[in-house]
Formats: C-alpha cells, sequence, structure tokens
C-alpha cells in the first residue's frame, strides 16, 4: 500500500471515528431521558410509550437480513448514510408525535436507522483497517463509543436535573442535528464493493449453511446478553439487594464506559500474538468471575459490599475488554468478502434477538432472587467460554493471532475453500435425493 494510500485510509477511520464519538454522545444523551421527554410532551402512559418503543424495535428486526444483501450488493457506505437520514428523520418527527402510532412510526424510522448503522459498521471498519490491525481498530472504535456513551450520559443527567419541557427538546434537536453531522462526515468515506456473485439464494445458501459461523453467531449472543447484565441488573442489585447508595448503583454505567474508553486499546494490544479464541474465553471467563464476585457481596457489610461490587464490576469491564474486539474482528473476518454483509446480519440477528429477550429475562431473575439471578449469568459466561474454545476448533480465524496478520490471507483461502466444498456437498446430496433446487 501506497503512503497516499495509508494516509487516505487514516483519514477515513478518523472521520469515521469522529462519527462514532457523535453517535455515542448523542445516543448516551437520549436513552437516559427516552422516556422522560415522551412523557413531557405527549399525553401517552408510561406503559404506552414503553409498549411502542418495543414494538418498533421488534419491526426493525425483519429489516436486517435485507439489510445485510443491500450492503453486498452496493456497499456498506450508503447503506451507512441511509441510517443516518433515517436516525435523523426520526428524531426529528418525535418533536410532532403526539399519538402512539405517530411514536411507534418514529421510533421504527429510528429502530431502522440503527439496524442500517449496525449492518454497515463491521463492513466497514473492516474496510478501513488492514489484516491483522482489526482488533486495535475494532477495540478503538468501541473505546470512543464509550467515551461517547459517558459524556452524553453525563449531561443527560444535568438535563435530567432542570426537566423542562424544553430542555428535554432541545435533546432531541441535538441528537437529529448530530445524525446529519455524522452523515456529512461519512461522505468522503471510500465504498469498496467486491465483485457480486449470480445468484442471491445462493448467497444466502451458503451463509446459514455455514456451520462453523454459528458458533460465532451463538457467542455474539452471550456477549450482548452478558453487555445488558449492566443496565438492567448491577444497579437493581446493588441498589435495592446491597442497599448501596445511588450514585454508586447509578454510576456503573458511567463507570464501566470511561474504563472501556480509556483502556480499550491497551487491553488489544496487551493480548497480542495470542490466540483469538483464547482472549475471547478469557473475556467470557471474567465476566463468570465478574458475576460470582457480585453473588459475594450479598450479606456483606456495606463498606465490604460496595468495595467487592466495584471489584467484580471492574472483573466484568476486563471481560468487556476482551470479549468486544475479539468478537466484532472474528464475525467481520469470518465471513467472505464478498458475503460479509449477510454474514454480519446473521450475527445481528443474534444481537437483536439478546436485546430482545434481556429486559424481560433479566427481570424474571431479579424477582427469584440474587442466587438465580447471577448463577444464571454464569452460566451464560461459561456457555460463551465452551462457545469461543469451539471457534477455536472451527474456524482458521479464530487461531489467528492477535495483531499478526502473516497467516491471513491462507486463514481466508481455507475458509472460502470450507464454505465452497460444503456448499457442493449439499447440493450434491439435494440432487441425489432428487430435490428440486431453486434456480
Amino acid at each position: 500500500m501506497t503512503a497516499t494510500a495509508i494516509a487516505a485510509e487514516a483519514s477515513a477511520a478518523r472521520r469515521f471515528g469522529v462519527a462514532r464519538a457523535i453517535d455515542g454522545v448523542g445516543t448516551g444523551l437520549f436513552i437516559p431521558v427516552s422516556l422522560l421527554y415522551f412523557l413531557a410532551t405527549t399525553p401517552l402512559s408510561t406503559v404506552r410509550i414503553g409498549l411502542a418503543l418495543t414494538l418498533a424495535s421488534l419491526l426493525s428486526i425483519p429489516c436486517v437480513p435485507l439489510i445485510g444483501a443491500l450492503v453486498d450488493r452496493v456497499g456498506a457506505k450508503p447503506v451507512l448514510q441511509a441510517g443516518n437520514l433515517f436516525g435523523a428523520a426520526g428524531f426529528f418527527g418525535y418533536l410532532f408525535a403526539q399519538t402512539f402510532s405517530t411514536v411507534l412510526v418514529c421510533a421504527w424510522v429510528v429502530a431502522l436507522g440503527r439496524a442500517c448503522f449496525l449492518g454497515s459498521y463491521g463492513v466497514t471498519v473492516t474496510a478501513l483497517s488492514e489484516a491483522g490491525g482489526r482488533e486495535l481498530a475494532f477495540g478503538r472504535m468501541s473505546a470512543v463509543r464509550n467515551l461517547g456513551y459517558a459524556g452524553g450520559g453525563l449531561l443527560a443527567g444535568v438535563a435530567i436535573s432542570i426537566g423542562t419541557h424544553t430542555v428535554y427538546s432541545s435533546i432531541v434537536v441535538v441528537n437529529a442535528i448530530s445524525f446529519l453531522v455524522a452523515f456529512a462526515l461519512m461522505s468522503p468515506l471510500p465504498n469498496p464493493r467486491p465483485a457480486l456473485i449470480n445468484r442471491s439464494e445462493r448467497a444466502w445458501r451458503i451463509a446459514v449453511s455455514d456451520r462453523p459461523y454459528r458458533v460465532v453467531i451463538a457467542a455474539q449472543f452471550c456477549l450482548t446478553a452478558s453487555a445488558f447484565a449492566l443496565y438492567y441488573v448491577f444497579p437493581i442489585y446493588l441498589f435495592h439487594d446491597l442497599g448501596l447508595p445511588g450514585w454508586l448503583a447509578g454510576g456503573v454505567f458511567t463507570f464501566n464506559a470511561l474504563l472501556v474508553g480509556f483502556a480499550q486499546s491497551g487491553a488489544v494490544r496487551a493480548v497480542a500474538g495470542r490466540a483469538r479464541f483464547r482472549v475471547l474465553a478469557a473475556g467470557h471467563a471474567a465476566f463468570g468471575i465478574g458475576y460470582l464476585m457480585m453473588l459475594g457481596a450479598l450479606h456483606r457489610p456495606a463498606a465490604l459490599a460496595g468495595a467487592v461490587a466495584i471489584a467484580g464490576t471492574l472483573v466484568y469491564t476486563a471481560g468487556e475488554l476482551l470479549a468486544s474486539p475479539m468478537t466484532q474482528t472474528l464475525a467481520a473476518e469470518a465471513a467472505p468478502d464478498h458475503l460479509r454483509g449477510r454474514y454480519l446480519s446473521l450475527n445481528q440477528l443474534s444481537v437483536a434477538l439478546a436485546t430482545a429477550m434481556s429486559p424481560a429475562t433479566f427481570t424474571f431473575l431479579l424477582t427469584r432472587g440474587p442466587s438465580a439471578t447471577w448463577l444464571s449469568l454464569t452460566a451464560l459466561a461459561m456457555v460463551g467460554t465452551a462457545l469461543s474454545v469451539i471457534s477455536g476448533r472451527v474456524l482458521p480465524t479464530a487461531r489467528t493471532r492477535v495483531g499478526q496478520p502473516d497467516d491471513q490471507g491462507r486463514v481466508q483461502a481455507i475458509d472460502e475453500r470450507r464454505r465452497e466444498a460444503r456448499f457442493a456437498t449439499t447440493t450434491r446430496r439435494a440432487c441425489d435425493a432428487g430435490a428440486d433446487l431453486p434456480g
């Protein structure tokens, strides 16, 4: 790669990083005040607002595979920018939403924009980074996002303390404008498009029948569910079960976001040279240890309980620092270039499923008591650890060492041959059985 090309790639990566930071600030700013905004500006009850937002998220899930196919066909950049426009339109719509149906439609447009962003995010980061540096690239993007979340969360706290209609509306306007700024920042980004294959049904058949990749999808589900434990389980447990101060219970999110923001790149560099699947397994194991430490804080004096809870949060965050960039890199690189959008859309479905299941599941577990909650989460972490080990056995890309691109071409060639051979075997067996394949 020439010096000019390297400089152009670095500039594009910086632009995308700034756009990611803006998105993080907007998300961190709006999420804490979302229910409060609709309660202050609409006549709807809390239950109906929550129902509208939940339905909007669920209705966006069927669009995920379509977005993946679109990314493969037109490239990630148009889809990424469409997501920004959808987000801006949805938030501007919030300013005029007064009924259940209008809130639902605007929330669905926002959810569709989020699906477009997530469906093209992995492809974009992969295109803007070199083999051997993608763990660090994904880690940096996660760090930028988390710092944005932390900054937005702090601003949201100030807004909530003021609590006026004008302040809430200003947050919505700022968030809408932030999407337009991100759109402008992403305009100069390159839009590499892999060679298209002739039959879309064959493309989907290859993606869906890739059994080793299902291990990646399942591991992503475990990671996402563990991530939501921080939102739904940690604060309630710390406040209600341990009786810790509200500022500590409510501050774990900001604490975690700041740790990830400042330590993520260093964590990736610290595990350079180690096999990806081993780092991923260590991350899920750290989740499990953190959960057991949180359970161990129960029935302790307040000072000791607080210290153990903080230590448990640190160990949990260490798991996130290890598992998150490895999962994102593995999900992107285990997919063939020309089908990466479809593969990552299947991975995104597991994220959507975990997102939809987490509130109800964690609420149920909390009603069953601390032991049921933390032991169930520990079991989830053990499953994630096992899946990580299995990925090292079935996926050559999982055995690649962090930060070492030497074998990247060979690994991708092996993966390509494996997929094509499995597809050919499946087709031959279907033909032998007299199956009538489409096309």
